[in-house]
């Protein structure tokens, strides 16, 4: 049904753009350590807006208009943004902060997707390649190069530093 669909791709935009924008201001330091209330408050936002966006955006992957390989890639690229939020959350429920932030940077790595995927689409359209051929490409290469990327420049210097198990 258009209208059940129409309420999934804007669930999916409003909520992912909430969490989009909640997001940076949690990665700095200072900010947590003299915000610490509005931190929290920030990361309730952007952990309900990433739950809510993931939902809608997992029921709109359904229909990606180009087939199946985009559908696989919007899908997985819902459930990882699902699945890293909640661990992030429930990290941090258990007091866990080391291994929140991991499982956090993982997430908004995810949530960044959306930039990503925008990053891609002007050029692969100014070189010519049809929206057929480079939209079931993007679904996948709007998210993971940036899940890679946080492993090896965030997550990897973190997992040293605290020496903390993956989890």
């Amino acid at each position: 049904d258009s209208m059940v669909y129409k309420a999934g791709f804007y669930g999916h935009v409003i909520f992912g753009l909430i969490a989009l924008l909640s997001g940076p201001l949690q990665f700095l330091p200072g900010f947590r350590a003299r915000r610490l209330k509005l931190h929290r408050n920030l990361g309730k936002t952007y952990v309900i807006a990433c739950l809510l966006s993931g939902i809608c955006g997992l029921y709109i992957a359904q229909y990606a208009s180009t087939g199946t390989i985009a559908r696989l890639g919007f899908s997985f690229l819902a459930l990882g943004w699902l699945l890293t939020t909640s661990m992030a959350y429930s990290s941090i429920r258990r007091g866990n902060v080391d291994i929140h932030q991991i499982w956090m940077i993982r997430s908004y790595a995810l949530t960044f997707a959306a930039v990503t995927l925008r990053l891609y689409l002007g050029p692969s359209a100014a070189l010519g390649i049809p929206f057929e051929s480079a939209y079931p490409i993007i679904s996948w290469m709007c998210w993971v190069p940036n899940i890679i990327i946080a492993e090896l420049i965030f997550v990897r210097p973190l997992l040293r530093t605290h020496q903390v198990a993956r989890t």
